[in-house]
């Protein structure tokens, strides 16, 4: 009997009881995914439509009809097909859409010539175009004021400055969460992407756009992902891959594929540009709905408010939190709130200053940068397709679903490195097999391919960085990422715009980029079934127990880390 205790007492020091610690220690408690659970992920459906029409809103405000051609006043009288075969010189059998014949066009009419002659001179068009308007069924800003030639640049530079909105939006709007909590955030950046959305609808210049949409582009990302995070946040964690991965495969994808149905049913830019921004304006209930962030309030020593959030998501789920546990967890916050505070003390900086930490955080920035690059040159280059631009966008966007119903089933499977690896290769590989294959469905299809095989790397990327970086800097590292994803996208729209060119060249620098951004990844340690490190020490020793050719699927799974064994060894 006596050995019996003895051994009783030993395991009872082996495995002392789990401490409440945190917020994620009082979730089994009150359910991990219960009815309050799923009405949050219900509430994440207005927050990624507006995520939608924010980012892909543009696309289809700055169509430019494939044909257009100069527009000669004094023809007017005439048929357009009549005034377009006399004023208009030919290029390899199409009309020249920048050029018109220079000649008196009243003499030509006295004179009764119905037939160009080849070698009148020719000049540049000067202030009005006609456009056939068969591909593209309605006015653009674009048509309106003549985006064409000289000035086809235009639509790109607009979606640059966009980006550049989105890098002053991530770090305006990442200061409020931080300063004033998420629900605010959420809510101040969807009213300015209502309001400049709206204001888009009235302009009539090139700049006044471009302003507009700088403003919009501070609503980007943050008007869904500060509401992603929070609903994350109230989530059991064998749950958070299917909320994260499901809301946007099914709530952003539908939303994308509403897009250019939305565009030619009100077939009026200035129509769909409210259609899709008012909707912004339901943003003000928030307060009302979303509750704030847990980990906030905790951080900000507001421990009463976030016990009640804890107690309400007990209640809608049908238990109750005891209250021993929530003394418990009383006493253990002040350490929490002291805990945060001290992060605040590190910076991104801290990445960079030991080698292997250094090394990691340069590939992982390089790595989001070709990713997000590649992810919206595909969204962008669907119009250099040869198909129609409406349609082939709906089947592209909707490749999100597929690739992350795949990338739920196989990302614990198969691991982070060599999956990122994998799917940005192959997209690279699609892409470039698109340049060699006929204009229209064959090179449609396969640019689609790629873009199938980048939705799975965009979607593994932040995923792999949260997991990679440690606690102290995870945010601010985060944060820098995504903001040099940001800059990098500003090349985007001019990438897109070389079709201009070669319809072939877009392609081949999508393809590049997704090849050598696959290759980084395989430089990275495998985050898979391993603790996400907590100090920059644990952040510098990561991975240093694997090996290059290590599958987590073969062979030597869940075998632990160097750094893991060695503090085994030490205690």
């Amino acid at each position: 009997m006596e050995s019996h205790e003895k051994v009783g007492a030993a395991l009872d020091m082996a495995e002392p009881k789990k401490r409440v610690k945190d917020f994620d220690d009082l979730l089994p408690l009150v359910g991990e995914f219960g009815w309050y659970q799923r009405l949050l992920f219900l509430m994440m459906i207005p927050y990624a439509f507006f995520f939608a029409f924010v980012y892909f809103g543009q696309i289809f405000m700055t169509l430019v009809p494939e044909q257009h051609w100069c527009y000669v006043e004094e023809l007017q009288n005439m048929t357009v097909e009549q005034r377009r075969h006399l004023s208009i010189p030919r290029l390899d059998e199409k009309y020249h859409k920048c050029q018109v014949y220079d000649v008196d066009w009243m003499k030509v009419i006295q004179d009764g010539v119905t037939e160009p002659d080849t070698k009148w001179p020719t000049k540049k068009c000067e202030k009005q175009w006609e456009y056939n308007f068969t591909d593209v069924p309605y006015q653009t800003i674009a048509t309106q004021l003549n985006w064409v030639c000289d000035e086809d640049n235009k639509g790109a530079t607009a979606q640059s400055i966009f980006f550049c909105g989105a890098i002053v939006g991530g770090l305006l709007f990442g200061w409020i969460a931080d300063k004033y909590g998420r629900v605010p955030a959420l809510v101040g950046t969807n009213m300015i992407g209502f309001v400049a959305g709206v204001g888009t609808a009235f302009t009539n210049s090139f700049w006044s756009f471009c302003l507009c949409r700088f403003l919009v582009g501070l609503a980007y990302d943050n008007c869904f992902m500060v509401m992603y995070i929070v609903v994350i946040e109230y989530v059991g964690l064998k749950w958070r891959t299917f909320v994260s991965n499901m809301s946007i495969a099914v709530y952003f994808t539908f939303a994308a594929c509403m897009l250019p149905w939305i565009a030619l049913g009100v077939a009026d830019w200035r129509v769909y540009t409210l259609v899709i921004s008012v909707p912004l304006v339901l943003a003000v209930f928030t307060p009302c709905l979303v509750p704030e962030s847990a980990r906030w309030l905790i951080s900000q020593g507001r421990i009463e408010e976030s016990i009640k959030i804890l107690q309400k998501c007990g209640k809608v789920n049908g238990k109750k939190l005891p209250d021993d546990i929530i003394k418990e967890f009383r006493e253990t916050a002040a350490e929490l709130a002291k805990s945060e505070q001290e992060v605040k003390n590190y910076s991104a900086l801290d990445l960079f200053k030991t080698p292997r930490l250094r090394k990691h955080s340069i590939l992982l920035v390089l790595i989001w940068c070709c990713t997000a690059m590649v992810f919206d040159g595909h969204v962008r280059n669907v119009g250099s397709l040869g198909l129609d631009m409406f349609l082939t966008f709906t089947v592209a966007t909707a490749t999100e679903f597929p690739a992350d119903v795949l990338l739920i089933s196989v990302l614990d499977i198969l691991g982070r490195r060599w999956l990122a690896f994998g799917s940005m290769v192959i997209s690279g590989i699609f892409s470039f097999l698109a340049t060699t294959v006929a204009q229209g469905i064959p090179s449609a299809s396969l640019a689609i391919v790629g873009r199938f095989a980048v939705n799975i790397s965009y979607n593994i990327g932040m995923q792999y960085a949260a997991e990679l970086l440690p606690t102290v800097v995870r945010a601010q590292g985060l944060a820098l990422i995504h903001i040099t994803g940001y800059v990098a996208t500003i090349l985007v729209p001019y990438i897109v715009y070389m079709a201009t060119i070669a319809v072939e060249i877009p392609l081949l620098i999508l393809g590049a980029l997704g090849i050598l951004g696959g290759t980084l990844c395989l430089f990275l340690p495998e985050s898979m079934g391993k603790a996400m490190p907590q100090t920059i020490q644990d952040g510098e020793n990561y991975g240093l127990g694997q090996r290059f050719w290590e599958f987590p699927c073969c062979g030597r799974k869940n075998l632990p880390n160097k750094e893991d064994v060695e503090t085994v060894e030490k205690y």
